[in-house]
């Protein structure tokens, strides 16, 4: 976890003396330091303040503004026990996901200050019997991981970090090997969605002709996810021993990959429909009796900003004219988003680059295992455990890098 740093929680007093006077000791009996999940030594001296701050400064309990997101879990409970409330699946379902993103914050909080006040009698006693020292060691530690968690959820504080993510990915330079690629970075992400319990839906998939897929397209639903999800935005390389070489050479592969945040209905997103071009087409299928005989495929095209999404997954043109519309919402609010951040022009100068030198993230199976981000230097030794979805530490050294860079 390495050094913890000081931290405050809104409450009552301190144990922060009681902390300093009986830490070194448990350090001390146990005869080792203490090390956290990256291996590096942990300062024992963990500083806890659970007092409303006088000077000005904030707590968890402002930042997350807990009264406000309590009276809105009681307000939404009530809709949802209203008799009707399932009439309309959609509106029903977004309301869900609001609670769910409501309470994936407030829920550790309340463990956090929960933990931090038994924390305070504990402490109490170790001073009389030295025996609950590890006890004590044991409870500070579980404070300081929910504390991390708190943290990090601080820097999900965008206008729409927390919805949901529409996820694309599209081969780039390399061929076959490219879209070979994109297929490995899809299943990537699907992994990583399902192992944090996210509800995986397909929209759109391009295959290729030889292997993998041109392009694809996911709907990555539940609470924050656009908010982790958003720093993806990019080009991936790799770097390995192509398969599909006959000589077995090294082949350098890129894939992009785009975030969008899976806005509801609800959302203003203005779009002057005279600024989108419509296109129609048949969808590509397995072939056979699934080919599609009709053009049921829509293409968008906002005419402005060269944005392009498009749908081909439904049978109904009706429904992939609405999901591609939704698609755009999505984007245009991403659009809104940079602007607001004052980083529009230079992401997207960016994105339009491929090849050496404009990646986010190099994976290498060649000649030595390892992905690495080109922006926070954040690395992992294990390519197979990354691209089956472990990718948090990733997203988790963007969300610190991205704050330290603003």
């Amino acid at each position: 976890m390495g050094a913890c740093r000081r931290v405050r929680l809104a409450g009552r007093a301190s144990p922060g003396a009681a902390l300093a006077s009986i830490l070194p000791r448990v350090a001390g009996q146990s005869g080792r330091a203490q090390r956290g999940k990256e291996g590096n030594v942990w300062n024992p001296r963990l500083y806890i303040s659970r007092r409303t701050s006088t000077n000005g400064s904030f707590t968890y309990e402002t930042v997350f503004d807990y009264a406000g997101k309590k009276a809105q879990i009681a307000d939404i409970e009530q809709q949802m026990a209203a008799p009707r409330f399932w009439d309309n699946q959609e509106s029903a379902q977004q309301t869900v996901a609001t609670l769910k993103a409501v309470k994936a914050i407030i829920t550790p909080l309340e463990e956090a200050l929960r933990v931090s006040g038994d924390l305070d009698g504990l402490i109490e006693m170790a001073k009389e019997d030295p025996s609950l020292a590890a006890e004590v060691t044991q409870e500070v530690t579980r404070l300081a991981e929910l504390v991390e968690d708190l943290e990090l959820k601080s820097l999900l504080s965008g206008p729409n970090d927390e919805a949901g993510a529409i996820l694309s990915v599209n081969a780039r330079d390399g061929g076959t090997d490219a879209a070979d690629w994109a297929e490995m970075l899809l299943q990537m992400y699907t992994a990583w969605a399902r192992d944090h319990d996210y509800e995986v839906e397909l929209i759109d998939r391009n295959d290729n002709e030889e292997a993998g897929i041109n392009s694809a397209t996911i709907a990555i639903r539940g609470a924050l996810a656009y908010g982790y999800l958003k720093g993806e935005t990019g080009i991936h390389r790799l770097v390995r021993i192509s398969p599909f070489n006959a000589e077995g050479k090294r082949q350098t592969s890129f894939a992009a990959v785009d975030v969008s945040p899976d806005v509801s209905d609800d959302v203003a997103i203005d779009i002057d429909e005279a600024d989108v071009r419509v296109d129609t087409f048949r969808a590509s299928g397995a072939g056979g009796q699934h080919v599609n005989k009709t053009s049921s495929a829509i293409r968008l095209t906002h005419l402005p900003t060269g944005i392009v999404v498009q749908c081909q997954n439904e049978r109904s043109q009706h429904k992939n004219r609405a999901t591609a519309w939704k698609l755009l919402r999505g984007r245009m609010a991403r659009v809104e988003e940079e602007k607001r951040e004052a980083e529009q022009a230079q992401k997207y100068k960016e994105k339009s680059r491929v090849g050496f030198g404009s990646q986010i993230r190099n994976y290498f199976l060649h000649p030595d295992q390892r992905v690495k981000d080109v922006r926070t230097g954040y690395a992992e030794g294990s390519f197979q455990k990354v691209l089956s979805g472990g990718i948090q530490g990733f997203l988790d050294a963007y969300l610190r890098w991205r704050v330290g860079n603003n």
